[in-house]
């Protein structure tokens, strides 16, 4: 795995989080952060030039969806504020500062402080810097809803000089994309494609009016006992406005008994623990996925539909059980139930399928069930047998299929 980045005679060494899981082809940067960190280097010595500004007196640097951390870890001097939807880029962030000695600093009260001060996506709704920032940098995020949400936050963090500059692979930087930051911010253009990657540079037109955020998003679904759900959706959240077919099949083919500890692994809004819920009344569920959007919308969801249930209920980000199994060592679930996602930010991968399954196998007791629903082609049932030395299919359709296994 090539882990060595250099720019400009300086040089990291970054990691994808967790290492131990990835494809050695995958390395924690792409040609856009290599796009983003030139322009914004330049930027910022013109700006300090200009003005007679030094790093220290430059309004804050903030930075959106740095997938690995290669842009936390390359602007450390400026003490960015880093804000990102997924708990591996925020682990990835704290490796990479820890292997590069990228140390705490002592502030102005004698206390250590990080270099990044890295925010949460649902904590970044509420944050508000005190002086608007001098640079505002993103990566252009796989969905376009996240980004919407995004530009709205920062329509009220940035002030007419703040400079805002987004880049993504040519494929990401669509028309959409343009057309949402001259929606919301101001008039937009692109840079000419570089090693397959382009910038978006904006500037903040006071004239347009800040618009209310569309999130959470609400809609309703039918449960396994008829009962209709109100589902609450964040904006990263998969699937965001109506049930994909996948979870669908679950929903009908769902069994779940008294007193069972049952945990929705990479839950997204948590319909299948609210399902749960709905199945077995005492059962206690664990909601578990990477996107604090998701955790967080698992969280209402429960709250809308069955707020005295809350206390039987955890809502944890952690890359598949790894929060999980370090809090309790010995097996204690008897169901999980998950979808396994097939990609990581934008590269095609089954390793977290692996580490799901492999996670899953750690945290049952014996005989506790782990039902996966995914594409045929996946084939998850080939991984099953190597984990589990088997697997039943519970329920199919031509796209989907369920396939239920349990810890010997």
């Amino acid at each position: 795995m090539n882990t060595e980045f250099s720019m400009a005679e300086r040089q990291f060494t970054l990691i994808r989080y967790p290492e131990k899981h990835q494809h050695k082809s995958l390395q924690a940067w792409d040609s856009a952060d290599e796009l983003l960190i030139e322009h914004v280097e330049a930027h910022l010595e013109a700006l300090v030039e200009t003005q007679t500004e030094t790093s220290s007196t430059l309004g804050p640097i903030l930075i959106f969806n740095d997938d690995f951390s290669t842009l936390g870890c390359w602007f450390t001097q400026y003490n960015p504020i880093w804000i990102s939807d997924s708990y591996i880029s925020l682990r990835s962030l704290q490796e990479n500062l820890r292997r590069n000695h990228l140390k705490p600093v002592i502030d102005e009260a004698g206390a250590l402080t990080s270099p990044v001060t890295s925010l949460t996506s649902v904590e970044s709704l509420t944050f508000m810097p005190e002086n608007a920032p001098s640079v505002i940098m993103l990566k252009v995020p796989r969905t376009l809803a996240l980004l919407e949400q995004q530009l709205i936050d920062i329509k009220r963090y940035a002030a007419p000089g703040t400079h805002i500059v987004a880049a993504g692979k040519i494929k990401a930087v669509t028309k959409s994309v343009s057309a949402l930051f001259e929606k919301i911010i101001g008039p937009a253009k692109t840079s000419l494609a570089k090693k397959k990657s382009r910038l978006v540079f904006s500037t903040l037109d006071e004239k347009i009016s800040p618009i209310p955020s569309p999130y959470p998003e609400t809609w309703e679904c039918k449960g396994a006992t008829g009962q209709t759900f109100v589902l609450k959706n964040h904006a990263n959240v998969f699937s965001r406005q109506s049930l994909d077919i996948g979870a669908r099949l679950m929903l009908e083919h769902m069994t779940v008994s008294a007193n069972e500890t049952v945990v929705d692994l990479g839950c997204g809004n948590g319909i299948l623990g609210v399902n749960a819920l709905a199945l077995a009344g005492d059962c206690k569920v664990i909601f578990i996925d990477e996107s604090f959007m998701a955790v967080e919308s698992a969280r209402l969801n429960v709250l809308e539909n069955f707020p005295d249930k809350i206390d039987q209920c955890e809502f944890i980000a952690s890359n598949c059980l790894e929060s999980l199994l370090e809090k309790q060592q010995s097996p204690w679930v008897t169901k999980i139930l998950c979808n396994p996602p097939f990609h990581q930010q934008n590269a095609i991968t089954d390793h977290i399928a692996w580490q799901m399954f492999n996670d899953s196998k750690h945290a049952l007791v014996k005989g506790g069930q782990l039902v996966v629903v995914g594409n045929r082609h996946l084939e998850h049932h080939v991984k099953l047998k190597r984990m589990f030395g088997g697997s039943d299919v519970l329920a199919s359709d031509k796209k989907f299929v369920i396939l239920g296994t349990a810890k010997r």
